[in-house]
């Protein structure tokens, strides 16, 4: 009889109306759940949900989600009926700020279905993307008789509406906070979610002390064998005004990176028995005594006003009001993960993060666990890179004579794209060059990427293995891209009006070649044989990056999300939501140009090389120290994410007849008769070519880079002389400056 019942209830459940767009969110926010928990429920995409609750154009679930979408509405209507009808507020137009923060009502029912569902998820896996906090207005002061009137620590009085904080009950104020000292003397603490608390340290010491006992800020392990996040707080210029602390850094400390040893408040947490990590008391600082057991007591502290916010991937960061900077770092930190010093910086940890290198073991005789290797990591300890893979300098090339110049047959060079050829005569009829670039390309390239783990083994004449990572001698100079196979089938092309897969400048190789494992498969791909004369190849290995891509992926669609663009949008309303997208939100426009840093940044961080440091040639540096010291991954997915372009190059060249004028990393131009990409790219009854370009915001399909006329195109190689001049570069705007160093 029960099966009959739930048959009935999924039968009404399918026909039944479901609530507005706002109303569905209203419910969602009112039982404070995610849109990630109600799609970690009913098995669909955090972008589906998002588009069922779009204002501008919501969808329509469907099928058996939408019985489930709509029992749990009903629910959640039951436990949070409807507020009485209010009069309409007069509209106002759209300034540029913020909209007013919405209540999140705690629960006092039972939890939901889909809370519990999302509940039975494993635990390991990465905390989900969080809805960006709400935009809050620094409260006004209030008159207060004496200096006692509130207790130290106390919270303020947080705007109407804000949300409440993270659920674990340790962190339950959020990542961070920044810190913030007022005319009066007063010290703020300006968290996520509006909440601001009142700061009873008077020095930096006390601070700490505060931070780690009373503040509750910080952030949960991404990962079972990880480790929490520790506390970030943000020094505004008036709080390092009352902490004791200089505003800007003079010359030298700024080249040192530091503070003095002997500045003052330095030795005041000396005193306090606080330590500084190695890069002392700088613009990203890590403040701790060591740990005892698994207690960790570390405070990190980031300084706007000593450019820890790089301004070409922050932005205006380092010049917002307080609770609008904590707004926008909160938004990062609970999407990506708290800030560890620059987006690069982030990058690296963020690995590491996800896949730390050691695990608790199984209890011993006495019953007591000891670190072991966590599989699928790259471990605690470095290794060594294939002679091939390491840059000029490292010390396994120590033994090369002085000055030598290493060419392709003896060094790995996987490197992104810098390519343009001439017009031709056809495509200077044409009125437009349009350029269109890949969305989180290199993000994309990491996808599912089999990269290395351990050392690498030597091999003479292998046979070619598509699914091992390493690099591979080997000569692919008779790849003929007149004449190569796409899919099964063989294409004629024109190989003269195409760039070479096989190099970053997109010239023929001209014989044997130093290639990771995506290059060599490409050219099995297109349809010829490859025979390596020797290689270096890594069998242990697996798939490391993908927790990192995911996470990655999803801070930034919530992100663009939350700007109005939104997954699976028909091409045209992806280029309208587009179109001024920046203008919406300028504070999680940030956001976005943070996150795509944090991608390019951390694959950087892979190979970074000397940074002064009295480092001298043959030497090893510091960062050879760390097991993420492996540019044999950053090559594999330089390698992959340039293939990958290629790939779609070639198939809509098959299909359309038209070529690429220039590429540069993830942009490449056309000519075109139109304005839009629209006007070349070849939709059919709204689906794209197959393997092809598509427009959308998920990584890898392409967005709009920008239009100029073919005019300009010629008329700026004839100024500069330089007929091969490369236009991606200029494409955005169309302002061309140094030709030399392309900035």
């Amino acid at each position: 009889m029960s099966e009959l019942f739930d048959a009935v209830d999924a039968l009404v459940a399918s026909r039944a109306p479901l609530p507005p767009a706002e109303e569905r969110k209203r419910l969602r926010q009112a039982h404070g759940l995610t849109l990630d928990e109600v799609a970690a429920a009913l098995k669909v995409r955090r972008a589906t949900v998002s588009g069922w609750e779009s204002l501008k154009k919501p969808t329509e679930p469907r099928g058996p989600e939408r019985e489930a979408y709509a029992r749990l509405l009903n629910q959640l209507a039951e436990l949070y009926p409807a507020p009485a009808a209010a009069p309409d507020p007069v509209p106002s137009t759209f300034t540029g700020q913020p909209a007013p923060t919405k209540a999140r009502t705690p629960s006092t029912g039972p939890a939901s279905e889909a809370a519990a569902m999302a509940a039975t998820e494993n635990t390991q896996t990465p905390a989900p993307v969080a809805a960006a906090p709400a935009a809050v207005t620094r409260p006004a002061r209030t008159t207060r008789t004496s200096s006692t009137s509130r207790r130290p620590g106390a919270k303020k009085a947080a705007p109407a509406g804000t949300p409440a904080g993270g659920t674990d009950p340790r962190f339950e104020n959020g990542p961070l906070a920044v810190v913030d000292a007022d005319a009066d003397g007063q010290v703020l603490a300006y968290c996520t979610g509006g909440l601001v608390l009142d700061v009873p340290a008077k020095s930096l010491p006390s601070l700490v002390d505060w931070t780690l006992k009373e503040a509750k800020l910080g952030q949960p392990k991404l990962s079972g064998p990880g480790k929490d996040a520790d506390p970030l707080l943000v020094l505004t210029a008036s709080a390092l005004e009352r902490y004791g602390l200089p505003v800007t850094l003079t010359d030298e400390e700024r080249l040192a990176g530091r503070l003095p040893e002997g500045h003052k408040v330095v030795k005041q947490l000396a005193r306090a028995e606080w330590k500084l990590t190695k890069r002392g008391l700088g613009p990203w600082a890590r403040i701790y005594r060591p740990a005892k057991g698994s207690e960790r007591s570390c405070v990190q502290l980031c300084i706007p006003s000593w450019h820890a916010l790089d301004s070409r991937h922050w932005g205006h960061a380092a010049q917002l009001p307080p609770a609008d900077l904590a707004r926008l770092l909160g938004t990062y930190a609970s999407r990506v993960m708290t800030p560890r010093g620059s987006t690069a910086v982030t990058g690296l940890e963020l690995m590491t993060a996800l896949h730390p290198p050691t695990r608790a073991s199984e209890p011993d005789t006495d019953g007591r666990r000891h670190p072991e290797h966590n599989p699928g990591s790259l471990g605690k300890d470095p290794v060594d890179p294939a002679p091939c893979e390491a840059p000029d300098g490292h010390p396994v090339l120590a033994d090369l004579p002085r000055f030598h110049v290493r060419g392709p047959a003896e060094k790995l060079f996987e490197e992104a794209y810098d390519w343009a050829r001439p017009m031709t005569d056809a495509e200077c009829t044409l009125r437009h060059l349009v350029g269109i670039d890949v969305n989180m390309a290199f993000a994309a390239g990491a996808n599912g990427l089999v990269v290395g783990l351990g050392e690498a083994t030597h091999v003479k004449a292998p046979a070619f293995d598509p699914k091992l990572p390493g690099s591979w001698l080997v000569d692919l100079s008779h790849v003929d891209l007149s004449r190569v196979k796409v899919g099964k089938e063989w294409v004629e092309l024109d190989g003269s009006l195409l760039p070479s897969p096989f190099t970053p400048k997109g010239e023929r190789p001209e014989g044997p070649a130093w290639y990771a494992t995506p290059t060599v498969a490409y050219a099995v791909e297109l349809g010829y044989e490859v025979q390596p004369i020797e290689a270096w190849v890594r069998y242990e290995n697996g798939r490391y990056l993908d927790g990192w891509y995911n996470r990655l992926r999803d801070a930034y669609l919530a992100t663009m999300a939350d700007l109005g663009v939104h997954a699976d949008m028909e091409p045209a309303d992806f280029l309208a939501a587009m179109d001024g997208y920046k203008d919406r939100d300028p504070d999680l426009t940030i956001v976005v140009s943070a996150i795509k840093a944090t991608v390019k940044g951390g694959l950087g961080k892979l190979r970074e090389r000397p940074r002064g440091e009295g480092w001298r040639p043959g030497q090893p540096w510091r960062a050879l120290s760390r097991p993420t010291w492996r540019p044999d991954i950053r090559a594999a997915v330089i390698s992959r994410t340039r293939i990958n372009l290629h790939r779609k190059i070639v198939k809509h060249a098959a299909f359309t007849g038209q070529y690429p004028i220039a590429i540069l990393s993830d942009c490449v131009v056309y000519a075109a008769g139109g304005t839009s990409p629209l006007d070349f790219l070849p939709y059919r009854d709204g689906k794209p070519l197959p393997g092809g370009f598509k427009l959308g915001i998920n990584p890898g399909l392409v967005k709009h880079e920008g239009t100029q006329s073919v005019l300009w195109g010629e008329e700026v190689r004839e100024r500069f002389n330089a007929p091969e001049l490369n236009l991606a570069r200029y494409i955005k705007d169309g302002t061309v400056t140094d030709i030399d160093n392309g900035e």
